[in-house]
């Protein structure tokens, strides 16, 4: 067994006593949830078919889940995390693609689950099978400990989805490597006496390489929440005595608009890791909450990563690695640094790219039976990640969105991220999505949907977006929805091409600006007079996608 596989993790733990998860009113030892891992392996011998059909699993975050990923990780069997806000025909189409034999569902998903279960005619059981007494002494664990067999690094261990914010989610291959990695890169930050808090979705691969994997590798106890709460964090923290949580960019912003209180930071949490958190909610959560935030870029593929730096710009991801560079997706050629001035990127046409792996695959070990996607990222032995970025002279790389996160206004090639992160430091604004609407005549408009608190001012938001010198006149949003909430993947990623089919036709009240002046309310008969230009253009065909 070697040290870079989530098996010898997890056997370097059988023997210790102190904490190893917190769920609610209940604990486990580390011992405990070593042996309830192998009971439930013992278990998966029993019930699941043999060979290479998979077990699927419907569930939240609840501590069964977590001791079937250990099962798995013991036992060399396959978890495929399948996404339970999704339809009975999506996850059926998802578990047939990955050869799902057994499915397992957690309460509130039985209907699915069942649902699922009889589309594929396999067999399905209630997550809570896998160990009969969870929270017993070892000896007492369902199921009498097993044999481990030996477990290589490249063994599969998980099929995770990838969030399907702009298209069908690919099954991404996580092996026993994938996991260890960064759970032990990560867990030079924690020591035993540390309590890792989990309210990310475990059926993404943020919470089981970011949260999981650490608290495996260091010893920490894993404090697991059901399903992740604004609200709810700040108690569990104190609850649990949190040091460390792990989140993704969205989430920091719904915790951002919960009532400040005087005593906010009065908790024990140290660190917040996570992904795609603006710097003005990275900034105020660490000043509100006491605690130090990085930000790190990544992916579900992981092929690509960026260090955050301290040093570098405010809204930088770090600087470029060797071996990974900024590459015109059309050409393939390097980009040439950004120019930028007062903030705003004056040649984005040129310095805007695709981060590109020019070594290989990082960690990236391929798509699920599925040649084609694998086929897109890898071109001459680079890894082609999609997402769109630029670096500045000093070779400090900002990200610019995905690759379907591009608009074109006027002939002009622009990044929706600089624009969102402008209007999320607008006062009021808690959250702020920018995506392409089509322009009547030729290329796009920019939208945006705000979340904000309280009644939106118009007139205020025109005024601070006219005193950005950060923000070019073709960036300047054209429509924006005020809306409740964003519709989002369970891992608090916001779905753009849902926002964009829509565009203006939508109950939320949207106001544009038709002209230099300020915004006013969109009623019927403007409507009514955009669709009539998109007619006399003859692109009223884009107004149907």
């Amino acid at each position: 067994m070697t040290a870079d596989t989530l098996a010898a993790l997890l056997l370097a733990r059988a023997d210790d006593d102190r904490p190893g998860l917190l769920f609610e009113d209940r604990v486990w030892s580390w011992r405990s949830h070593v042996a309830a891992c192998r009971g439930a392996a013992a278990w998966l011998d029993e019930r699941a078919p043999a060979g290479p059909p998979h077990v699927g699993v419907l569930s939240d975050n609840v501590p069964e889940l977590v001791f079937l990923l250990g099962a798995a990780a013991l036992s060399g069997r396959v978890v495929v995390a399948l996404n339970p806000t999704r339809s009975v025909g999506e996850l059926t189409e998802d578990a047939r693609a990955t050869d799902v034999g057994l499915l397992l569902w957690d309460a509130p998903y039985e209907k699915l689950g069942r649902g699922v279960a009889d589309e594929l005619g396999a067999d399905s059981a209630p997550l809570s099978e896998l160990t009969a007494t969870p929270n017993a002494d070892p000896a007492a664990t369902s199921g009498a400990p097993r044999d481990t067999p030996e477990i290589a690094p490249g063994t599969l261990a998980m099929l995770i989805f990838t969030s399907g914010t702009s298209g069908r989610p690919r099954a991404v291959r996580i092996t026993q490597r994938k996991i260890a990695v960064p759970g032990v890169a990560l867990a030079a930050m924690l020591t035993p006496q540390d309590v890792v808090y989990c309210s990310m979705p475990l059926f993404h691969s943020g919470a089981v390489m970011a949260a999981y994997a650490p608290a495996v590798a260091s010893g920490a106890a894993l404090a697991l929440r059901r399903k992740f709460s604004a609200s709810g964090l700040l108690p569990d923290v104190r609850r649990y005595g949190c040091t460390y949580l792990q989140y993704v960019g969205k989430a920091l912003s719904y915790v951002l608009a919960t009532p400040q209180l005087p005593d906010d930071a009065d908790n024990p949490l140290k660190i917040a890791f996570g992904n795609e958190g603006s710097a003005t909610a990275t900034r105020r959560f660490g000043e509100r909450f006491g605690c130090y935030v990085i930000d790190a870029f990544g992916s579900t593929e992981t092929a690509i990563s960026v260090s955050p730096d301290p040093a570098g710009p405010p809204g930088c991801l770090g600087r470029l690695p060797e071996g990974i560079e900024i590459r015109d997706p059309l050409t393939g050629r390097p980009c040439p640094p950004g120019r930028i001035e007062d903030g705003r990127l004056l040649n984005p046409d040129e310095a805007i790219g695709e981060l590109v792996n020019t070594t290989g695959l990082g960690l990236f070990e391929g798509y699920y039976n599925n040649p084609g996607a694998d086929a897109e990222r890898m071109r001459e032995g680079a890894f082609w990640s999609g997402d769109m970025a630029y670096a500045d002279p000093d070779g400090y790389v900002f990200f610019a969105g995905r690759g379907t996160e591009r608009l074109r206004v006027d002939g002009e090639n622009l990044a929706v991220a600089p624009i969102e992160a402008v209007l999320r430091e607008c006062p009021g604004v808690i959250e702020a999505a920018v995506y392409p609407v089509p322009d009547a005549a030729a290329g796009d408009q920019v939208m945006a949907a705000l979340i904000v608190e309280g009644p939106f001012d118009p007139a205020a938001f025109a005024g601070f977006l006219d005193g950005r010198r950060d923000l070019g006149a073709k960036s300047m949003p054209r429509y924006v929805r005020i809306s409740g909430g964003l519709p989002q993947t369970p891992s608090n990623k916001v779905i753009k091409r849902l926002l964009a089919k829509e565009g203006w036709r939508t109950p939320d009240p949207i106001w544009w600006r038709p002209r230099s002046s300020g915004f006013v309310l969109l009623g019927a008969e403007d409507v009514a007079a955009i669709e009539r230009e998109f007619t006399r253009h003859g692109r009223q065909h884009l107004l149907e996608r």
